[in-house]
């Protein structure tokens, strides 16, 4: 998204474009003096962008240090570290030489960095250039993390069954199994990960990609924890709409499917560009869904089956069952499919990306989280706002089939999808003009401005 300063110099903060494993990139300000180069970014060699797909930005790349077999290591937690202590010189030596050559006037004013990407930090630190935190994820998965590490050190992770249900005091309505734990890689690499993360030592803001209406508390939490500004200005996908997001290629062919569909028909099914599923978990999401007889678009990522390349296993009866009313694609738009008026609900694993476009648009959501932060923004959606439907326990065809009936055909249903049409409206509130998510991006250009 781009705004104007009080000197007239322009100001781009640009969104997490990930959707698959990846780091996003770190963004700084550039004059608007005819001399100066487009807005640049830098980003690691490790799933960069398609620089064409962006072409107000000059791309600088960075050796990220990592081999083939490292990328296709599963231990994601492991990599990030990794990736952290790799880039940290080279960044420092990125930005000294870029430093040497400018003139003051289009020197960099700030350095905007997801906080996964820490090291950025201690850089700025290090030439004592300010620097922001951008989180992408929720607010209220940013204040549980620390909870992780009372929990290890009182010798509660793994959580004992006995904790699972028991709600997490001062976090309602959080259970202690929704905490945002991984299971991607070695537990310890994930508490040390939340450690480095939590601590943002110099940063002079955090920016977080939520909408004050949707977490007043976690936010009001937030401020009282750092001590410094903090900016909700999301979602980021509403405030800059044409920005490429996906790594994976999309099969737009879904679109014409949709527009033969029928008014809030369609169940979307999609589980995000991570999760896995076995053959078992398969067969029973798909007779769940044939039973139903909803019509469905259904995004079966390449790969996400082991032993599969894609959807070759899938049994024959059931692809003549739903023949007629079923698509199946590789990947999907997923903005433009949320958005069609067929679409009347989305069968999610809840990453925070895909519960504010879903929101965004007033769809209902079937929540089947899978790991992370996907677990507490799945409790807040069933639990807080009351737009979601709670898929617990074994994956089987008949509880899967009853959530789909629940969700497109009843009163229930009915009732959640009223109700995220009203937190729509407020989300366009807040991103209006005079709303908060307007107000804290001006309030941010006028940090900016004043470094």
């Amino acid at each position: 998204m781009e705004s104007e300063g009080r000197n007239g110099k322009k100001l781009i903060l640009v969104p997490d474009h990930s959707r698959a494993t990846s780091l996003p990139c770190f963004s700084w300000r550039q004059s608007s003096s005819p001399r100066a180069s487009p807005s640049q970014l830098l980003n690691t060699h490790f799933n960069s962008p398609d620089s064409s797909a962006h072409p107000n930005f000059t791309f600088l790349c960075i050796p990220d240090g990592l081999s083939e077999e490292e990328v296709r290591n599963p231990d994601l937690m492991g990599i990030v570290l990794r990736l952290n202590v790799n880039c940290e010189s080279n960044f420092r030596e990125c930005l000294t030489r870029g430093t040497n050559h400018m003139e003051p006037v289009d020197k960099i004013c700030c350095i905007i960095y997801d906080a996964f990407v820490y090291f950025s930090e201690a850089v700025a630190c290090d030439l004592k250039i300010p620097s922001i935190a951008l989180h992408t994820s929720s607010a209220a998965t940013t204040i549980v993390r620390p909870i992780l590490l009372q929990l290890k050190a009182q010798g509660h992770i793994p959580i004992p069954d006995s904790m699972l249900q028991a709600l997490v005091p001062l976090h309602r309505p959080l259970r202690f199994k929704d905490l945002p734990l991984s299971n991607f890689g070695s537990l310890d690499y994930f508490l040390e990960l939340v450690v480095l993360v939590s601590n943002i030592r110099s940063s002079s803001a955090i920016i977080f990609n939520t909408i004050h209406c949707l977490e007043e508390s976690p936010l009001a939490q937030l401020h009282q924890q750092f001590q410094v500004p903090i900016f909700a200005i999301g979602p980021l996908h509403k405030l800059a709409p044409t920005s490429a997001v996906s790594l994976l290629q999309e099969d737009t062919g879904c679109i014409p499917w949709l527009d033969k569909q029928t008014h809030n028909s369609v169940i979307y099914v999609s589980l995000g560009s991570i999760a896995h599923l076995d053959q078992d978990q398969l067969s029973e999401m798909a007779w769940g869904l044939a039973n139903s007889k909803q019509p469905f678009l259904w995004v079966i990522r390449p790969g996400s089956i082991p032993g599969s390349e894609w959807i070759e296993s899938m049994d024959e009866e059931f692809k003549e069952c739903v023949k007629d009313r079923a698509c199946i694609v590789k990947w999907a738009p997923q903005k433009k499919v949320l958005a069609h008026d067929a679409v009347g609900g989305f069968w999610s694993h809840c990453g925070w990306n895909s519960t504010l476009e879903s929101i965004g648009v007033g769809v209902p959501i079937i929540c089947q989280p899978c790991f992370g932060d996907q677990n507490v923004n799945a409790r807040y959606l069933t639990h807080e706002w009351k737009v979601g439907l709670e898929l617990e326990g074994e994956i089987e065809r008949g509880t899967l089939e009853r959530a789909v009936r629940t969700l497109m055909k009843q009163k229930e249903g009915e009732e959640m999808r009223q109700r995220v049409l009203d937190l729509k409206h407020k989300v366009e509130v807040s991103i209006g003009d005079g709303g908060y998510s307007s107000h804290y991006l001006s309030e941010l250009v006028e940090l900016l401005t004043s470094f």
